[in-house]
């Protein structure tokens, strides 16, 4: 576990990123203090009659809440209640403050996006591009990356056919298409790459997303071919899609001589004016 502390108008908030569950964890108190204007002892006793209140409402996933051991002002480590991120949205949209305003209009103006795309799935593929574009990508790498997101829903889609549809099932046989073509798995790939909460894939070269995209197609066209009526099956399948790149990944390391796995991540792959990857 991590321990860090964030910075939000000059004032502390504490934070925790959780190895196990990837996640940061923020303390709610230290939020309320921030959002309130209120010192830290009138900011608990606001956060607990809000959750009071919140328990009475019904809203479960704000106020099941973890409590982790904090460092305090004393420098002593007490246990302290905190929210995911998730979590920490849906508290933010039930204090009335000024500050929490901007919060509150990003969170109905992506909430009207996402309703859009619904109804309109182009418009999530023109907002991811624009995005990458802010972000530094070169429009080589954001083809490539369109197109790794087209072949990833093909391969969930037929997971969907064969009866797959736990989100921890998913990250199993993704688990096993990663570890079979990269070598790593896709935990061990995010700490090699030096990742917390990013994507993987936003962080991957050209070369490592090809020959991802060819790891997930093939697992997807072998179980068309062979339709397996077990999760066990799956598995089978999806460590034989990987190798099939993983193959690939051999022979060009052989000819180029250096790993193709890198450990770069987005911050330091450099791009060309012309748009390719150096």
């Amino acid at each position: 576990m991590e321990k860090s502390v964030k910075l939000f108008e000059n004032k502390k908030i504490r934070v925790k990123w959780d190895d196990n569950q990837e996640k940061w964890f923020f303390s709610i108190v230290d939020v309320i203090a921030v959002l309130t204007d209120n010192g830290h002892q009138e900011a608990r006793n606001y956060w607990k009659v809000l959750k009071h209140r919140l328990k009475e409402e019904g809203n479960e996933s704000v106020t099941n809440c973890n409590q982790l051991k904090m460092v305090s002002s004393d420098g002593k480590y007490y246990k302290t209640d905190v929210a995911d991120t998730e979590q920490l949205l849906r508290l933010i949209q039930s204090i009335p403050s000024k500050k929490a305003e901007p919060f509150k209009m990003w969170l109905a103006k992506v909430g009207r996006e996402r309703i859009d795309e619904t109804h309109d799935p182009e418009l999530g593929i023109d907002r991811a591009l624009q995005t990458y574009l802010k972000k530094g990508y070169s429009k080589d790498w954001i083809n490539q990356r369109l197109k790794t997101i087209e072949i990833r829903k093909q391969l969930t889609d037929e997971w969907n056919r064969v009866g797959i549809e736990k989100q921890e099932d998913f990250a199993i046989l993704t688990d096993e298409i990663t570890k079979a073509w990269s070598g790593k798995f896709v935990k061990d790939y995010r700490i090699f790459k030096r990742l917390k909460k990013e994507n993987l894939r936003d962080n991957m070269t050209n070369l490592e997303l090809v020959l991802n995209m060819l790891a997930e197609a093939t697992t997807k066209e072998i179980s068309e071919k062979e339709n397996p009526e077990s999760f066990e099956k799956s598995k089978e399948i999806a460590k034989e899609g990987g190798k099939t790149a993983g193959v690939a990944r051999k022979r060009i390391e052989k000819r180029l001589g250096k790993s193709v796995v890198s450990p770069k991540n987005a911050k330091e792959i450099q791009f060309k004016d012309k748009g390719r990857l150096k």
